[in-house]
C-alpha cells in the first residue's frame, strides 16, 4: 500500500553511508539501478581512489544548450544511535508517516526526489530542449574535497556544459521555503602561541598560555559583537553574520610543566558581503596583540565569494522562481550559514541555488532522531517535477547563439 517513490527512499536510507567508512559502491549501485530503470544514460568518474561520481543524463531535444544540474551527495555523518528512538539505518515509518533515518533531510531525500520527479515527467511523456544530469557525489561531508572540488576541475564536468544547477538546502519549521542563493566561507585557523617553559610552581614571564588568552579573549569578543548583532537586528540571518567558534585547545605535557606552546583552532563562517583581505588582517592584528611568537596557519580557506543572482531579469531564476510562485510557495532567500557542494559549483562559475523542498518541518541535520514525514517528501516531488519542467524549458540564451 506504500507509495512506490516512499519505498524508494527507504530503500536508499537503508544503505549505510556514513562515515568514516561509507558503503559508496552499494549506494551507486542503486542509484545506477534505478537510473538504468528510468532509462537515463549512465558515466561513472573516479575523482580519486575509492571516490567515484555518478552521473546520469536524461538528454534534451537541443544538447548544445546549456544543461540542468541536479546535485546530490551520497554520504552522511555519523550517528549516536542511544539517543535515537529508532535504529538509524532502518528508515522506520511511524504511524504519523515519520520516515527516521539518518540522511531523511540530508540529504537522500532530494537524491529521490530528483528521480522520481523524471519518473514522473517521462511518465507524462514530457521532452525538453535543455539536457538534465544528476550528479551524486561522495565526501560532502567532510568538505568535498575528494569530490565536488575535484570534479569540477575534470573535463567530465565540463562536458556536462552546466547552464543551472540545484543542490541541497535546509528544512524549514515554518510556512516558507529556504532558498539559499551564495554561502558563506568557512575558515579553519588554527592559532600556536610559543612561551617561555618552566617549573609549574613558579610565575613564569612570557608564557604560552598567557598569549593564549589574549588570543582567545580576542577571537570570543568578536564572536560576541556578531552574536549581538544577529540578536538585535531581525532583518538578519545566521549567513548575513560571521560565526567563530574556538573547537579545539592543544598543549601542556604534565600538571607541573609550564608548556613552551599552546594551539587553539577556531571554526570561521563569512558571508559573501565581508572583506576578506580585510578580515584576515584583523586575525593577523588579535596574534600580533597577544604578543611575540604568536602565530596562525589556515587548515581550510575558502575564498570564492560568488552569489547566483535572485532578480527576476536572470532568465534562470524567473523560471524557478515563477514555478514557486504558480504554485503558492512562500521563498525565503537566505545565505547558506555553513557549507555544500553548491560553493564549488558557483566557483567554476555557474549559477547554483540550495533548495530542499521541506517546510513545516524541524531542521534535524546532523541531529539525533533524524526524519521526514512523507507527505512533505511527496510533496517535493511535485515540486521538483514542476521546477525541472520550467527550467529545462529556458529559451536559448544570447550566450548560446
Amino acid at each position: 500500500s506504500e507509495n512506490y517513490s516512499v519505498t524508494l527512499f527507504r530503500e536508499y536510507l537503508r544503505i549505510d553511508t556514513v562515515h568514516p567508512k561509507p558503503d559508496y559502491d552499494a549506494a551507486i549501485g542503486f542509484l545506477e539501478r534505478v537510473g538504468t530503470d528510468l532509462g537515463l544514460a549512465c558515466q561513472k568518474v573516479e575523482v580519486c581512489q575509492g571516490r567515484v561520481v555518478l552521473i546520469l543524463t536524461w538528454q534534451g531535444t537541443n544538447p548544445r544548450l546549456r544543461s540542468i544540474l541536479l546535485n546530490s551527495h551520497t554520504d552522511v555523518v555519523p550517528v549516536f544511535e542511544e539517543h535515537w528512538t529508532y535504529p538509524p539505518f532502518e528508515a522506520v515509518k511511524d504511524s504519523q508517516g515519520n520516515i527516521y533515518a539518518r540522511g531523511a533531510q540530508d540529504m537522500k531525500c532530494v537524491s529521490i526526489q530528483y528521480l522520481e520527479a523524471i519518473r514522473r515527467l517521462k511518465a507524462e511523456g514530457k521532452s525538453f530542449v535543455r539536457t538534465i544530469h544528476l550528479t551524486f557525489v561522495p565526501d560532502e561531508e567532510v568538505g568535498g574535497h575528494k569530490g565536488m572540488e575535484m570534479f569540477v576541475q575534470r573535463p567530465e564536468f565540463k562536458a556536462l556544459n552546466v547552464g543551472f544547477a540545484m543542490d541541497e538546502g535546509l528544512a524549514s519549521p515554518s510556512d516558507t521555503f529556504s532558498v539559499f542563493y551564495g554561502e558563506r566561507s568557512p575558515w579553519w585557523i588554527k592559532v600556536k602561541c610559543m612561551g617561555s617553559p618552566g617549573h609549574g610552581s613558579r610565575f613564569i614571564s612570557n608564557t604560552a598560555a598567557e598569549k593564549m588568552q589574549k588570543v582567545i579573549n580576542s577571537f570570543l569578543a568578536f564572536r560576541e559583537s556578531e552574536k549581538q548583532r544577529l540578536k538585535t537586528d531581525s532583518s538578519l540571518t545566521l549567513g548575513d553574520v560571521t560565526s567563530l567558534n574556538m573547537t579545539m585547545l592543544e598543549g601542556g605535557v604534565s600538571f607541573n610543566v609550564v608548556p613552551s606552546e599552546m594551539a587553539a583552532s577556531f571554526d570561521i563562517r563569512i558571508p559573501p558581503t565581508v572583506d576578506l583581505k580585510a578580515f584576515e588582517e584583523q586575525v593577523a592584528k588579535w596574534c600580533r596583540g597577544a604578543g611575540d611568537g604568536v602565530t596562525y596557519e589556515f587548515h581550510q580557506k575558502c575564498m570564492d565569494q560568488h552569489i547566483t543572482s535572485t532578480d527576476e531579469s536572470d532568465p534562470w531564476w524567473k523560471a524557478f522562481s515563477g514555478v514557486c510562485r504558480d504554485m503558492k510557495l512562500q521563498l525565503k532567500l537566505e545565505i547558506f550559514p555553513a557549507a555544500t557542494d553548491s560553493r564549488y559549483i558557483r566557483a567554476v562559475r555557474h549559477p547554483a541555488i540550495g533548495f530542499s523542498p521541506m517546510n513545516r518541518t524541524p531542521v534535524l541535520l546532523h541531529d539525533h532522531n533524524e526524519f521526514l514525514n512523507e507527505q512533505v517528501f511527496l510533496r517535493g516531488i511535485e515540486i521538483y517535477a514542476r521546477l525541472l519542467s520550467a527550467l529545462a524549458s529556458v529559451p536559448p540564451l544570447p550566450a548560446e547563439g
